[in-house]
């Protein structure tokens, strides 16, 4: 059983930390952009970009994850820790599927252009204003919840480093060789 995650896993969960940060930082800082500049334009594709990736992204994770054995913690956490771990990382792969899947919806059935990577995307036929706004409306309500799971991740390795002194952060580390 190997004692790290395999170097594609470790690769694209740093890289999921990334993409996470340009798209919520896009976000952030779209208010600091004068509305129809080209800065608030470059955010807002920015943004739609950078959560498209995370999506593809958390895909190849997930599949990933199914694909290969996790490896084991030493010394082994209590029963209820790794149910909240399992508990949370499903949250986290739940949250960076469904919100960028409902993202990009909710700009399809606008019928308006958008963009991703600077090429226009197809928009419904007949647009849906109601569906595009609830849609838009829960993915604005649902994005601040990934800070708060980042956070709570965050921590937890964080904890099982110094203060458990187990190997949970060392297992995705890309720096520690074993």
């Amino acid at each position: 059983m190997p004692h790290k995650f395999a170097s594609s896993q470790i690769f694209l969960h740093w890289l999921t930390l990334l993409l996470l940060t340009i798209a919520y930082a896009a976000m952030e800082l779209r208010g600091f952009a004068q509305r129809g500049s080209w800065q608030g334009f470059t955010l807002i594709v920015t943004h739609f970009s950078a959560g498209t990736l995370v999506l593809i992204v958390m895909c190849l994770r997930l599949w990933l994850r199914l694909r290969h054995r996790t490896p084991p913690i030493h010394p082994a956490p209590p029963r209820w820790q790794t149910g909240l771990a399992h508990l949370t990382h499903s949250a986290i792969y739940l949250l960076f599927i469904a919100l960028p899947l409902i993202g990009i919806a909710s700009r399809y059935f606008r019928g308006r252009d958008w963009w991703l990577f600077g090429v226009t995307m197809p928009v419904a036929p007949l647009p849906d204003m109601a569906l595009s706004t609830t849609l838009s409306h829960w993915h604005v309500v649902l994005a601040p919840l990934g800070y708060w799971l980042i956070g709570l991740h965050a921590v937890a390795a964080l904890a099982h480093h110094y203060f458990f002194k187990d190997n949970t952060l060392l297992r995705i580390s890309p720096f520690h060789q074993k």
